[in-house]
């Protein structure tokens, strides 16, 4: 299913129907006076969250919305019926922006919520309603108003607990299908991951948290390079941003300058991104590159006092350990940290769902822990 995180409609509230200029005529009753009936009220246009979808794409087609306008009013103060409303569903954590001015209209974090996007126009008065001691028989009627119109721009920002980041080929993928049900593209070549992915990791049996990864960022990528910093919004609602980085890269040997690189790079789309918890995590652990890397990192930590932690996407090595301080860290935070409960709605099955698979494997040979890691090194057991 194509992921479609950002679109732009026009929303039309419906028409009021007509009031009604008729006069009562039957008979031996002469002279029945006005009984022209209200016209109807235009319908409302809606936009509520639904906890089944996972992207914009229903809104990605049609770029105009348009709600029923209301029924005209009749004789014998017969009113004219109300317009149907139309109700059009998005996902949670859609942003609801005015096109024109860029005012934030509402946030949509949970499923159920609900914004009114456009009022429909009341419907016009009959005869009736005028009529009076000073005039009994009013020969006039008014017209219906129409709807509100309002173009709006919806963005989606992903709700997740824990995000993600890295350079191309790091693991994400891997990781989060290693931890989660998700299924993400996985290949050994740059930018295999081209749009955002969601997946609940389960800790135990009551502890569970959602991980959003998101395409690879390059240095540069805040002028454009690469995606650019297009998806980096998916992680703003995130309470722990997760920086992966491969002890294998051929190019970068200090992982510490590809951890500089990132944090750059996310501190120019927003200061808000480096104010979150973070941990640091080197993958790969596995390859030999890695491992003879990882002794020269023995009790050492990030440049900004973090502790390292030593895993191995592929072959499930320090996984459990990562997975259970995650789960420390999302499920123990203070009420009105700025992310979406895991308990809170459940993911569409396109994006995740069941019981992810182990992640706790036997990593072929004893890879050393190293002293100031808190990975598990080669032991796989719990």
């Amino acid at each position: 299913m194509r992921f479609v995180d950002e679109v732009e409609i026009l929303v039309q509230a419906g028409k009021g129907g007509n009031g009604c200029r008729s006069f009562l005529r039957e008979k031996y009753r002469p002279r029945g006076g006005p009984d022209g009936g209200d016209g109807g009220k235009g319908g409302d246009v809606v936009i509520r969250a639904d906890g089944r979808r996972n992207t914009l794409l229903d809104l990605h087609f049609q770029k105009q919305y348009r709600a029923q306008n209301g029924h005209h009013g009749k004789g014998k103060q017969q009113h004219g019926r109300k317009g149907a409303d139309l109700i059009l569903h998005v996902p949670p954590g859609t942003l609801l922006i005015d096109a024109e001015t860029g005012v934030l209209l509402k946030d949509l974090c949970r499923p159920g919520d609900s914004f009114l996007a456009a009022r429909g126009g009341r419907g016009g008065r009959g005869n009736m309603r005028f009529a009076g001691p000073s005039c009994r028989a009013p020969d006039f009627a008014e017209k219906g108003l129409p709807g509100e119109t309002r173009r709006i721009r919806c963005e989606l920002k992903l709700l997740a607990d824990v995000g993600i980041v890295g350079m191309p080929n790091a693991g994400k993928s891997t990781l989060i299908g290693r931890i989660s049900a998700a299924r993400p593209k996985v290949a050994e070549y740059p930018f295999t991951t081209l749009v955002p992915h969601l997946g609940i990791v389960r800790a135990n049996s009551d502890r569970s948290f959602v991980v959003a990864d998101i395409p690879g960022i390059v240095p540069g990528a805040s002028r454009g390079l690469g995606l650019g910093l297009r998806f980096l919004r998916h992680i703003e609602r995130t309470a722990v941003l997760l920086f992966l980085i491969d002890l294998a890269d051929p190019v970068r040997e200090d992982p510490f300058e590809t951890y500089e690189i990132l944090k750059t790079e996310l501190e120019r789309y927003s200061d808000r991104l480096l104010a979150k918890q973070r941990v640091v995590v080197l993958n790969k652990i596995d390859l030999p590159l890695a491992r003879s890397r990882m002794r020269k990192l023995r009790g050492r930590s990030a440049p900004d006092g973090l502790p390292l932690m030593f895993v191995s996407a592929q072959t499930g090595a320090g996984l459990r350990s990562l997975v259970s301080r995650l789960a420390g860290i999302c499920c123990g935070r203070p009420p009105g940290v700025e992310s979406s409960p895991a308990a809170g709605w459940e993911a569409s099955p396109a994006v995740t769902a069941g019981t992810p698979p182990a992640f706790a494997e036997e990593a072929p040979g004893a890879v050393p822990a190293p002293c100031g890691g808190t990975g598990e090194g080669g032991s796989g057991e719990p």
